[in-house]
């Protein structure tokens, strides 16, 4: 179940992703569902299976992974009692979400741990402050594992630095090259304002059906099998 975004390129890289899970696991029923700005909507994929596992499409756990896909699926059971569900993480963080990184920016042409070229990891943001640090987190681990000039998180709304904030202090410390990645799932608002306006000499594309996230959506599909049926975060 992806966030859903009125941009149709969104949907059409989460479908994209799908896809690829699909030809990884064959026999595996894949079903896309989402939260807002079109069908189908997890009430609709659910519709005649009586189990399922819902994976959170999202990179990191916030308001819509702890709030609002549990109440859509709250409200899904309501409808049928005899519907068994078990509900899965976020698919950030995780080790291979930075290799997924690591290629999209070679993609761009940087090379992996480039020494001259310092990262601003770019999320959507959050109100959610324990969102926010998870980024930080994460962009301190990928600097501590690679050998970029530096890596340095920033939010693309509700929290700062900004990516162009990011880029200007980069520059100002002194980076030889400054490239911005875009932790984002899809492609739409916040990724065209991200390209727009960071002032990065490179900008890596979002993540999409990389095989890395496959990888991912698996291992959180054979974690969430493991647990008891309607286990829904409170």
């Amino acid at each position: 179940m992806a966030h859903g975004s009125r941009d149709p390129r969104a949907a059409a890289a989460v479908e994209a992703l799908l896809d690829r899970v699909r030809r990884r696991r064959p026999g595996l029923e894949v079903r896309s569902a989402y939260l807002d700005h079109g069908p189908p909507t997890l009430g609709q994929a659910l519709h005649g299976l009586r189990e399922a596992v819902v994976l959170p499409l999202l990179l990191t756990e916030a308001y819509h992974s702890r709030v609002d896909l549990p109440a859509a699926l709250a409200e899904a059971r309501a409808r049928d009692a005899r519907l068994r569900v078990r509900y899965g993480t976020t698919l950030g963080p995780h080790p291979l979400l930075l290799d997924a990184l690591d290629r999209r920016l070679a993609e761009a042409g940087v090379a992996t741990g480039d020494p001259g070229t310092a990262v601003v990891l770019v999320s959507a943001g959050s109100s959610d402050a324990r969102a926010n640090a998870v980024v930080a987190a994460l962009a301190r681990d990928w600097g501590r594992r690679s050998g970029w000039w530096a890596v340095t998180p920033a939010y693309a709304s509700a929290a700062g630095p900004t990516p162009a904030e990011a880029v200007a202090a980069l520059r100002a410390a002194g980076a030889p090259r400054v490239a911005v990645a875009p932790y984002l799932l899809a492609p739409g608002f916040f990724a065209d304002k991200v390209r727009r306006g960071a002032g990065a000499d490179v900008v890596s594309d979002v993540l999409g059906p990389a095989p890395e996230l496959v990888e991912v959506l698996l291992e959180r599909y054979e974690l969430a099998l493991r647990a008891e049926p309607a286990a829904v975060p409170a």
